[in-house]
Formats: structure tokens, C-alpha cells, sequence
């Protein structure tokens, strides 16, 4: 029996380039499970994405390694084609939320024996316009962050680079007016910050997100942080954000399959920290059970 083909796609850059001291394990781990196995580096930004595109078809499984934005890229790629085939992750970046909601191992040789195993669990995944993302689109304060900060300094600073960046920008906070419409309802209101996640943890913190959160149940869970008048508002935003508090008026918070936001001024996103680009009506809606991860 031939051996299955696996792609192997690597960001050598991310977390340090910690991945190149472990790539000669981690290749041996695949080909020890079966796999034939092609690596490509990720030589700039969409590079995962393309070489998705173009090779998903030839492939029984696509393993990739680097930052949920690598993730982010290869299953943008792969909602792109006819021919879809199981994606393994084996994290390597600063944050990596999504691969913690799976249960995947931080441990690069633990990550990739997961990654080869046929353990597979199909996943939610985010449309967003045109574009797709993995665990959350997020607008407004502390968004911008994640793409402005340095490669390098993520590295170097991990979540205090979020954290530094982040302080900066709380004497400007900006706010966008917008329409909201899900399930049937239409909020219009002022917000600092919005996210539309499937995840248990965003920017590395558990517990933003409240209640039993599941990654193949259809729903999204939408955060929507309105804009402060007072420090007294802000302090119950930052209460209810670090979970002091359970509830607040200054935030609306909700599950929904699909929801469209409106603004007459055009706002910037980002996609799993990645910039997403600026518009003004985003429509995101839940792709269930779309892809087929490979977990522990």
C-alpha cells in the first residue's frame, strides 16, 4: 500500500522559529505514521493560503505550523477548493488560541503526533464577506494590535507586546457608530470593540467569553463592547472583560448563526490577528461542520 501524501506547510519565523530545531522529529513522527511527506516555508504573507489552493487536491492531509494566523491561512485556502482534505496544527506562535480551545498540546512533538493521528473533528468555520476565519473577527480597541505590533516583537514580548500596544491606544479610544442585525434583531449603537468568536480563549485569556462555548454547534459568540462616557463605564467594561463581573449594560453579549454589521464610516477588522481590511457592512455567518480538524 502506498504511503498517504502530506504537505507539510511551515512559518519558519513564528514563535522564534523555535519549529526548525524540531523539524527533522516532526517529519520523522509523519513519515513513522505513513505519510509521504513535502514541506514547504512560508516565504511571505498569503503564502499558506495559496499553496492551499493550489495543492489541497493533491493531498490526503495538510499539517501546518506556525501562529493561528498560519491556521487562519490554510483553512482560508481550503474553504476555497472543491476538494477538501483534514488540516493538523502544530503551534508554534505567541498566542495560539485556537489550537488551545482543541485541546492541542503546546509541545511541538506532542502537537505532531496528534497532527498524523485519525482523530478528526469537523469545525465551525467563520464567512466573513468573501474572506473565512478560524476562531474570531474582531473590530475597535486592542484589534489593531495584533497587526500592527512588530513579528519580532510578539516574539520577544509574547502578550505583553498585546498588552503595551494596547495601553497606547487608551487615550484615543476609538468608536465606531453601527447597525447590528442577528436572528431578527437590529441594535444601533456607539462600540469601542466587537468580536464574533468560536473559541474558549481570545488573545491567550480564558473567560472572556462566558458560559459552555462548543466549536461545531452552528453559533457564534458576539461580544459587543459599547463606548464609554465615564472612567466609571470603562471600569465596568474592564470588570465584566476580566470576568469580576458577570453582567453589564455596557455590553452586549450573544449567540447567533449569522449577523450583519453597518457603519456609514469604514472600520477596520481583523481575522484570527490578522488585518482583514477596512469596510463598512460585514456580513459573517457560520460555515457548520465545514472543515475537518485533526485533534488529540
Amino acid at each position: 500500500m502506498s504511503a498517504r501524501k502530506l504537505l507539510f506547510i511551515v512559518n519558519p519565523r513564528s514563535g522564534k522559529g523555535l519549529i526548525k530545531s524540531h523539524l527533522a522529529d516532526i517529519i520523522d513522527i509523519m513519515i513513522k505514521a505513513g505519510f509521504s511527506v513535502t514541506v514547504h516555508l512560508t516565504q511571505s504573507q498569503k503564502d499558506a493560503m495559496n499553496i492551499t489552493i493550489k495543492e489541497a487536491a493533491n493531498y490526503e492531509r495538510i499539517v501546518c505550523s506556525g501562529g493561528d494566523g498560519t491556521l487562519d491561512e490554510v483553512v482560508s485556502g481550503m474553504m476555497l477548493t472543491d476538494k477538501k482534505c483534514p488540516i493538523g496544527y502544530i503551534p508554534a506562535g505567541s498566542t495560539n488560541d485556537f489550537g488551545s480551545s482543541l485541546g492541542i498540546d503546546k509541545d511541538m512533538i506532542r502537537a505532531a503526533q496528534t497532527s498524523v493521528s485519525d482523530r478528526l473533528f469537523a469545525c465551525d468555520i467563520g464567512k466573513f464577506n468573501s474572506d473565512a476565519f478560524v476562531y474570531v473577527a474582531a473590530f475597535g480597541i486592542f484589534t489593531e494590535v495584533s497587526y500592527q505590533t512588530s513579528q519580532d516583537l510578539k516574539n520577544v514580548l509574547g502578550h505583553a507586546a498585546y498588552i503595551i500596544e494596547g495601553a497606547k491606544q487608551l487615550r484615543d479610544i476609538p468608536h465606531f457608530r453601527m447597525q447590528v442585525e442577528y436572528d431578527g434583531n437590529v441594535l444601533y449603537d456607539e462600540f469601542i470593540f466587537g468580536m464574533v468568536t468560536n473559541s474558549k480563549s481570545v488573545g491567550g485569556f480564558k473567560g472572556i467569553i462566558p458560559g459552555d462555548i462548543s466549536l461545531n454547534d452552528g453559533v457564534f459568540e458576539v461580544t459587543l463592547v459599547k463606548t464609554p462616557k465615564n472612567p466609571i463605564e470603562l471600569n465596568e467594561i474592564l470588570a465584566f472583560l476580566t470576568g469580576i463581573i458577570n453582567d453589564s449594560e455596557m455590553v452586549y453579549s450573544f449567540q447567533t448563526h449569522s449577523i450583519k454589521l453597518t457603519s456609514l464610516a469604514e472600520v477596520p477588522w481583523t481575522l484570527d490577528g490578522e488585518y482583514g481590511g477596512s469596510h463598512t457592512c460585514v456580513l459573517i455567518e457560520n460555515a457548520h461542520n465545514a472543515l475537518e480538524l485533526v485533534v488529540e
